[in-house]
């Protein structure tokens, strides 16, 4: 099995390029905002509970999430690999993806990551709030934010992923999504 992560800032553009690759190479995409907008939506108390960090635009606690994306590894099958979104988000989640893998004698192939600059975050974040409805999205104070939540918690696992050549980079930006796609298309073929 196959396992790769998809990292960038929010609103680079990670599920929609996710979407493609999955598609392309047969993979599972696991978006982790995905797995707990469904809890919310079902109403169940990790649902709560995730919604009340969300719309302040905190992040899950650690464990809830690993919990989910061990499951998914667990449940989900006829793929020929996983492409996790939002996960891991900090150096804790990182370490406990390695465990993760490792306990199942697997390991991380690559981090592929989407890199755009803070203002085309806050840009694309509103525009997808006003597009999606989502009002985990809707306010400026909740986008600076996660743009500092990202800045602080998860902009440090580029050095951990650096360290060991599992870190791989394209721009998200300039272009349209198609020119997008295509340079991010381009550099998971070179991984694959």
């Amino acid at each position: 099995m196959k396992y790769y992560i998809l990292f960038g800032p929010p609103g680079a553009g990670k599920g929609t390029h996710a979407v493609a690759i999955a598609a392309k190479y047969n993979f599972k995409h696991i978006s982790t905002g995905e797995l707990l907008r469904g809890e919310i939506k079902a109403g169940t108390e990790l649902g709560k509970k995730a919604k009340e960090l969300i719309d302040a635009g905190c992040l899950v606690p650690d464990e809830v999430v690993e919990g989910m994306i061990e499951n998914a590894f667990d449940t989900i099958t006829g793929y020929d690999g996983f492409l996790l979104d939002g996960f891991p988000r900090t150096l804790a989640q990182a370490e406990a993806l390695d465990r993760i893998l490792a306990a199942r004698g697997e390991s991380l192939n690559a981090v592929i990551s989407i890199m755009i600059p803070d203002e085309m975050v806050f840009e694309r974040i509103k525009h997808r709030a006003a597009i999606e409805g989502r009002a985990d999205d809707a306010s400026d104070e909740i986008i600076a934010n996660r743009i500092k939540t990202y800045h602080s918690q998860t902009e440090p696992l580029i050095d951990f992923y650096k360290k060991d050549g599992r870190y791989h980079e394209v721009d998200g930006y300039p272009g349209t999504l198609e020119q997008n796609q295509a340079r991010v298309l381009k550099m998971v073929e070179t991984l694959v």
